[in-house]
């Protein structure tokens, strides 16, 4: 009898636990959607529908009726996109999968936004330097330049570093998927085994990863090469695939990722 009871007890609390679980998918997925405020227009239906069911408003009753009847085809036509967007998740797995945290899609546009910038950049040779901050706090150098405080996007940087703009001249620093500051001075590396094809921006950028462990990312405005800086070493011609794989190692930090260097190691 005991053992009955409990697996009676056991079905109800996990019959209770699925559902909840699939509320809570349900509405991470309508979050930030025109479902939102659907959601919000079926409850006061449904307080009104329970009002006058509660106190015999047969009139009200009537229209409620009508409401919840014609309702439901009414949402699967207005809220078509919605329901689409659902029912392909769930045909790719990913319905009841873990989705992205906030920092997460942070991190990815911050990575989309370099991407796009430093492509467009080393096209047209525009020279760049850009430095994210890692654990190695960077204030110091922030206060060198000047205060931005912006989400980071690709038409921010490109405009930052077009030639003659105000605050081209310098690095731009990130910290926290947060565009800190432009303009700003990096100490300039005084090794002496350094080719000397490599210009300012480039013994910035080993200079700063002799101090820090910040990833910094160089655009040569004669070549059009693109360099990456970590831990005292540059490596020169650095293809998109090597750079994404290199971003997303400094920024998704739950991402397995290796660092594939490739090009050619100082110079």
């Amino acid at each position: 009898m005991f053992g009955e009871e409990f697996i009676t007890w056991l079905t109800r609390i996990v019959d209770i636990l699925l559902v909840a679980f699939v509320v809570y998918k349900l509405i991470t997925i309508v979050r930030g959607t025109r479902a939102v405020q659907l959601i919000k227009g079926i409850t006061v239906i449904l307080a009104a529908w329970f009002l006058s069911s509660l106190f015999a408003l047969q009139t009200m009753q009537f229209l409620m009726n009508l409401v919840v009847t014609y309702g439901v085809l009414a949402i699967i036509i207005i809220f078509q996109p919605e329901m689409r967007r659902a029912l392909e998740q769930l045909g790719r797995g990913r319905l009841f999968g873990r989705g992205p945290t906030p920092e997460e899609k942070n991190s990815v546009n911050t990575i989309e936004a370099l991407m796009r910038s430093i492509r467009y950049m080393a096209k047209r040779r525009i020279g760049a330097l850009i430095s994210i901050e890692n654990e190695t706090g960077m204030d110091d150098y922030i206060e060198t330049g000047t205060p931005v405080k912006a989400q980071i996007s690709s038409e921010l940087l490109i405009n930052i570093f077009i030639p003659n703009a105000p605050l081209h001249d310098g690095a731009v620093i990130i910290q926290n998927n947060v565009l800190s500051a432009a303009a700003c001075y990096l100490p300039l590396s005084e090794n002496p085994f350094i080719s000397k094809e490599l210009g300012t921006r480039h013994r910035a950028a080993i200079g700063v990863s002799e101090v820090t462990d910040a990833l910094t990312i160089t655009v040569s405005e004669e070549t059009g090469d693109i360099s990456v800086t970590k831990n005292s070493e540059i490596h020169r011609g650095i293809d998109e695939d090597r750079l994404r794989k290199m971003l997303e190692n400094q920024l998704l930090k739950n991402v397995k990722t290796r660092w594939q260097w490739g090009g050619r190691k100082n110079g």
